[in-house]
């Protein structure tokens, strides 16, 4: 009889530990530090609940630490966590339960012991006086409930519904892989160094190595430097521009703003086709062209790499219109490291003409040749460029809106 006590006494002491388990190991927390009301919620409730299910917490700060929101951009992309369920902090646990915001402690108990979950995100956003919530179960469509209703409503709906289910197109996971988006990087980024900004310049730089005498391999040489140093100060800009967009967490909208910023360059290209030089059009700044021509009176390597990175700066407001598309299709398409891949691609095919250029420049006649091609052929260049633009605002179209 006393064995059966004990026997009694052990089997009612293990019930809630055995009932708090479950088959989640680790949570990761991306929050804001500086949102008092944030904090508190996660050390108040959400940190003592996980905890209270042998689940290891870990929380990152995305504010003081950018590193943190690019990461968390990346795990929502990699998991195809629609922009209008993510929140403005998130808690992955074993990357198949997220919670976007400020979900009630109850829905989340109630999922932790729920085992037919395979992947679910739910989103409440409101940190005061909620009336709604958001799930998803990566299949089918977005369903809302208030939030006194337990999720056990749309669990049950999806486990009976779940094989019959279509997911809305917005929903899909319609990423370009790198085979689809490796010739769009390509053939825009060497468009994009047909510009009659580096290229005219770099032709203007070639007759005036000739007009020195300057021997072929020197012309070569000093060519090299300064095209290298285009690449770079243009590259910087990407990697500045890309960097900003995955850091707010919105590439999106900053996709939605390119689509109309390419448009409305594509107008000023096609206006320079018809009326060129007429009201405004897309150059270098004016006080760019005497800064270049002062800096090629002195031509050590220095001053040539000093003068082809600014070259590489002024050029942008000319050509850049295309480069931000790019970007801002990156930044929705790929993750960080992908990005900087297709960053380098993109930078390479841009210096390729003037490579060309430069192999040419050899021969003075064929210098000579192309440095007329190109004045004869300036307008064409603009109605290609407006064309490429409008043909990149269509793409970045279909996956920004």
């Amino acid at each position: 009889m006393t064995k059966k006590i004990i026997v009694l006494l052990l089997f009612l002491l293990l019930v809630p530990a055995f009932s708090f388990a479950t088959e989640y190991k680790n949570a990761v927390i991306y929050y804001n530090k500086a949102c008092h009301g944030c904090t508190m919620y996660i050390e108040d409730n959400i940190e003592p609940l996980l905890e209270s299910y042998s689940i290891k917490v870990e929380k990152k700060d995305f504010i003081s630490e950018k590193e943190n929101r690019i990461e968390l951009n990346e795990l929502s992309k990699k998991l195809s966590i629609p922009s209008q369920l993510q929140g403005h902090f998130t808690i992955f646990i074993d990357n198949k339960i997220i919670l976007e915001g400020h979900v009630p402690e109850q829905i989340i108990k109630d999922i932790l012991i729920d085992k037919s979950i395979e992947k679910i995100v739910v989103f409440q956003d409101e940190m005061e006086n909620a009336k709604n919530y958001k799930v998803w179960a990566f299949k089918g469509e977005i369903k809302e409930y208030k939030i006194n209703k337990p999720i056990s409503v749309y669990l049950n709906w999806f486990n009976k519904n779940k094989n019959s289910l279509t997911t809305p197109k917005e929903l899909k996971n319609n990423n370009l892989d790198f085979i689809q988006l490796l010739p769009l990087v390509l053939i825009t980024g060497l468009l994009d160094g047909i510009n009659p900004c580096a290229f005219g310049v770099l032709l203007f730089f070639i007759a005036f190595l000739y007009s020195i005498n300057r021997t072929k391999t020197e012309v070569w040489k000093v060519g090299g430097v300064f095209i290298a140093a285009i690449f770079v100060a243009y590259f910087l800009i990407g990697l500045g521009l890309l960097q900003a967009i995955l850091i707010t967490g919105i590439p999106h909208l900053f996709g939605k703003i390119s689509v109309f910023l390419m448009l409305f360059l594509a107008l000023i290209n096609f206006k320079d086709y018809f009326f060129y030089g007429k009201w405004f059009s897309l150059k270098m700044p004016s006080f760019a062209s005497p800064m270049i021509k002062k800096r090629m009176t002195n031509l050590t390597l220095v001053s040539v790499a000093i003068l082809g990175f600014l070259v590489g700066l002024c050029t942008f407001p000319c050509s850049g219109g295309v480069y931000v598309g790019i970007l801002s299709l990156l930044a929705i398409q790929t993750t960080f490291m992908q990005g900087m891949v297709f960053l380098t691609i993109y930078n390479i095919m841009f210096v390729v003409p003037l490579i060309i250029i430069l192999l040419v420049a050899g021969n003075k006649k064929m210098t000579e040749k192309i440095t007329n091609w190109e004045k004869q052929n300036k307008r064409n260049m603009k109605l290609l460029m407006g064309i490429v633009l409008l043909i990149l605002a269509g793409i970045l179209f279909l996956f920004a809106f």
